[in-house]
């Protein structure tokens, strides 16, 4: 039941936080506004914190058992609304590997609204339903080609929908208050975290790839998710260790746009007021013309990501992390191999896909 890193007790005080507060709002139910509306957006954030410590997951594991890692994924499915496992096609083989090109599910050019406002508020809900048609394929092939992986996949829907069931039985009112309205906010608040780190930046780049929001107080709630060049760098690194190696390997080279003191400073600078789409650089963001999704994962690979995938039944999490870094090494662009490292790293634990 050991950590792998001690800083992932503030991942477990988050979660805990996250059910203590749906069980104090269930049982008892605050009709008071002044103290329901901040206990409900404090859920609402803390439903978030989960869907960034599944993103986390997926990418570094939390304990060093695998047994303790899948039922902490089921855990985790609950705290956001959605299975962790599910979470690993759309974002690490697409969109890592991908990176705004056509075969990134996620990209930003799909919303093209001349008012950012509204590219901001409905990028989720637009690239969601690509995402939703890419995985039920990518299901689909698992299931023929990698079955423990799948397995953990529908073992976490199962719970998930089963909880639900019976929450939504129980009280339908306070299930939609307490459960839903936060879930849903959780998985619109990590997708659009992927427009505000991408949009407008330069995919081609060795360092300009991504936007970086490196202010404390943001980055500890977040475990520092906004060090988010670095992340791509190297996937597999704990976030813990993001704020020293953004600074030694990305800060002396990056342009200085792309390293944004406040997130909320620049989400009102960018959408509300003066507003308006630019590249990192203050030029005029001229979108690239948008066409349908490339296939990102061609059939012949699947079989080739679960065989790699599968753990070695000896093997460390640090072994394996190595391996998978390997056999997901990035070519499509002209960024050094050795920096481009993006296969799902909670394999160690659950992808064993």
């Amino acid at each position: 039941m050991r950590l792998r890193y001690w800083a992932d007790l503030r991942t477990l005080a988050f979660v805990a936080t996250y059910f203590g507060l749906v069980t104090a709002q269930w049982i008892w139910a605050p009709k008071a506004l002044a103290l329901a509306i901040p206990l409900l957006v404090l859920t609402c954030f803390f439903s978030f914190f989960g869907a960034v410590a599944t993103h986390n997951a997926v990418h570094s594991p939390v304990f060093e058992g695998r047994l303790m890692n899948r039922l902490f994924q089921v855990v985790l499915t609950l705290t956001y609304g959605h299975p962790v496992s599910a979470y690993v096609p759309g974002h690490n083989l697409s969109h890592h590997k991908h990176t705004q090109s056509r075969r990134d599910v996620m990209r930003t050019t799909k919303v093209r609204y001349r008012w950012n406002l509204l590219n901001g508020l409905l990028f989720a809900p637009r690239v969601s339903r690509d995402i939703l048609k890419a995985d039920m394929r990518y299901f689909v092939t698992m299931h023929k080609r990698n079955k423990p992986w799948f397995n953990q996949m529908a073992i976490e829907w199962v719970i998930f929908l089963g909880a639900s069931a019976a929450l939504l039985v129980l009280d339908w009112k306070k299930f939609l208050l307490y459960i839903l309205i936060p879930h849903q906010y959780a998985a619109w608040g990590i997708v659009t975290m992927n427009l505000l780190q991408h949009d407008g930046c330069d995919e081609d780049s060795e360092y300009n790839h991504s936007r970086n929001f490196v202010g404390k107080v943001v980055n500890w709630f977040t475990y520092n998710n906004g060090y988010h060049t670095i992340h791509h760098m190297e996937p597999g690194l704990h976030w813990s260790l993001a704020p020293e190696e953004h600074a030694k390997r990305v800060a002396p080279y990056i342009h200085k746009n792309l390293d944004q003191p406040s997130l909320l400073a620049y989400i009102v600078r960018t959408f509300i007021l003066p507003g308006g789409r630019k590249r990192y650089d203050g030029a005029p963001y001229v979108l690239p013309e948008e066409g349908p999704d490339e296939e990102w994962i061609p059939e012949a690979s699947l079989a080739a990501i679960a065989l790699e995938q599968t753990i070695h039944p000896d093997e460390s999490p640090e072994a394996m992390t190595r391996r998978l870094f390997k056999a997901g090494t990035r070519s499509t662009r002209p960024r050094p191999i050795s920096e481009r490292l993006t296969m799902p790293l909670s394999a160690s634990t659950t992808i064993q896909a």
